[in-house]
């Protein structure tokens, strides 16, 4: 058997989405994965009881228990560094990503946005924020993103995409909820699937799926 992608899991709240995955590797809809270490950047979420429920090492690096974000960044990966993984999961992470982690972990890093990118999305579009601009600017589909992070924010190549119809009395929860339930925790953990057979490829900013 061809060795196992190992995967760390960055999160900062609910972990609806590390759920997602954490079911998906116990269904078997994500294959030849294990999930090395969760990390949050928050002490206290329910996250992380997700993990030790899951039986998965859950650890905390936050920017508040260092002298400089500088300190912080060179911390996370160094934590990173340490479980020798071959992707790394941005769960509903709100932490900035360093450059430095980046670099090492070209086209390594995916993460899930809740729109289609490159709507709603980039600087100030995170959480509930995304779904009050869909909404604000009347949209009729929304939906959810996987892509490969890159050091420009929500620009690095799309993996999958999935569409959600908008219905005219959502509010922001409810397409929120919506999306997470009808793309996000579906195609987060196809995009695993995918990367841990080797069937993507990336080249010219495109992403190839064989």
């Amino acid at each position: 058997m061809e060795n196992k992608l190992r995967i760390a899991v960055l999160v900062s709240g609910g972990g609806t989405n590390l759920q997602a995955i954490i079911d998906g590797i116990a269904d078997g809809s994500i294959q030849n994965t294990e999930i090395a270490v969760v990390i949050s950047n928050n002490p206290g979420v329910r996250a992380l009881e997700r993990a030790a429920e899951a039986g998965v090492p859950g650890v905390v690096i936050s920017p508040k228990n260092y002298a400089s974000r500088a300190d912080f960044n060179e911390a996370l990966k160094a934590e990173i560094d340490s479980y020798h993984v071959g992707l790394i999961v941005l769960a509903g992470c709100l932490v900035t990503i360093p450059g430095a982690l980046i670099d090492a972990y070209e086209n390594r890093i995916i993460n899930i946005h809740p729109a289609l990118i490159p709507s709603f999305s980039g600087q100030g579009y995170y959480g509930l924020k995304v779904h009050e601009a869909a909404l604000a600017r009347g949209v009729k589909i929304s939906g959810a993103t996987v892509h490969f992070v890159s050091r420009d924010l929500d620009a690095g190549p799309i993996i999958l995409q999935k569409a959600v119809a908008v219905r005219e009395d959502d509010t922001p929860k409810s397409l929120q909820l919506r999306i997470m339930e009808e793309a996000e925790w579906k195609i987060m953990p196809e995009a695993i699937n995918l990367i841990a057979a080797g069937r993507v490829t990336v080249a010219d900013g495109h992403v190839f799926i064989k």
